[in-house]
């Protein structure tokens, strides 16, 4: 097929901060898990597909299957106001845990 451009599994970005490898990454409404640490100004890749343990507002209390939100300091949260879909709650996540499973852009 002449038209395929990507797979759709990743996306290559430029980082507008330096970002940790694993942490996740807003661009536009689609978020991004970096596969590796990446400078400011630098090129780096994201998976765009898959569940990923990230960093959750600790006194948030997720359920299975919720949906959940990306703030700006990159923590998931389940308050929708002011935040990004960023996908599902692949497993529970109560308070007072500091991560929660996410299957990102689902």
């Amino acid at each position: 097929m002449k038209n395929c451009i990507a797979d759709g599994n990743t996306i290559d970005f430029t980082a507008t901060a330096d970002v940790a490898s694993g942490a996740p990454v807003l661009l536009g409404k689609v978020v991004a898990v970096s596969l590796g640490a990446v400078a400011t100004d630098e090129m780096g890749v994201g998976a765009t597909e898959g569940v990923f343990e990230l960093p959750k507002v600790e006194a948030d209390d997720i359920g299975q299957g919720a949906q959940v939100y990306l703030k700006a300091d990159g923590n998931i949260t389940s308050t929708a106001s002011g935040n990004t879909l960023a996908g599902k709650a692949w497993a529970a996540a109560g308070n007072p845990s500091t991560t929660v499973w996410v299957k990102v852009n689902a």
